[in-house]
């Protein structure tokens, strides 16, 4: 039945746009496949200087890693207290920001030794983070994406996500590319491009078969795309999901209309 509510949601998004013209759709083609722990609860995923740092959750399985893009070799780790659902992160300067699901805290360690540095607190959820030059971007599944000082943790403005005028729920996992928010919908294949200026949502990127199901290795329900990093200097763009054995480098192809 969930499996038939998540196909059921992926297509009302993109039925529901696909006819507007003001909303391209994207496909994708794939550039490059990598090994992905099929352990890892992906929450948060980055990329600096040939290394990807994800952050996963669980409460007793959430850790900070640094993992070798080409192999998925985790070449560092550090757990969190069991009490603690690892969420999204990003990274800011010198420094690794994570968030927690629901205990309202988060973490800064730095980003060579993963020292923790210090923490922080928010109210409500923690789910997806993502950063610029400027600001941390944050969600916590609702349509708000909260605009953050990345040294004060203060609140800046949230962002009103909508299509069409309808607010866009369930954004989970968060990464700046090119000016542009791209937001995972959690339980969905689909990603939202967002304009982070007005909120309005200019572009649906459809995943559909970038991973099948059947292809995942698990039967988890929670087994579902998450996670996206972005590499500005070479512009290539990384997805995968909670669970999957398989990480991926992407090209986006927008999607003709008839």
């Amino acid at each position: 039945m969930r499996k038939l509510a998540t196909i059921a949601l992926a297509c009302s998004l993109l039925a529901a746009h696909a006819a507007q013209a003001a909303i391209p759709v994207y496909g994708f083609l794939v550039k490059n496949t990598y090994p992905h722990d099929p352990m890892a609860f992906t929450q948060g995923l980055s990329y600096r200087d040939g290394y990807l740092y994800e952050t996963t959750g669980q409460n007793g399985q959430s850790s900070v890693r640094k993992v070798e893009l080409k192999t998925g070799k985790v070449l560092q780790k550090k757990e969190l207290a069991s009490e603690f659902f690892g969420e999204g992160s990003a990274l800011v300067d010198q420094e690794l920001i994570g968030l927690t699901w629901t205990s309202h805290v988060g973490f800064v360690y730095d980003l060579k030794s993963f020292a923790l540095k210090r923490r922080f607190n928010y109210a409500g959820e923690g789910w997806g983070l993502a950063s610029d030059d400027r600001y941390l971007y944050m969600s916590d599944g609702s349509a708000d994406i909260r605009v953050l000082n990345p040294k004060t943790f203060e609140e800046v403005r949230r962002i009103r996500v909508t299509a069409e005028g309808k607010p866009i729920t369930n954004l989970n996992e968060l990464e700046v590319v090119d000016g542009q928010i791209f937001a995972n919908v959690w339980t969905t294949d689909v990603i939202a491009r967002i304009d982070p200026a007005s909120g309005n949502v200019v572009g649906w990127i459809d995943l559909t078969g970038l991973l099948p199901p059947d292809k995942r290795g698990t039967t988890s329900v929670d087994a579902v795309l998450n996670g996206i990093a972005y590499d500005s200097k070479h512009r290539r763009l990384y997805v995968t999901g909670k669970l999957w054995p398989k990480l991926f480098e992407i090209e986006l192809v927008q999607i003709k209309r008839p």
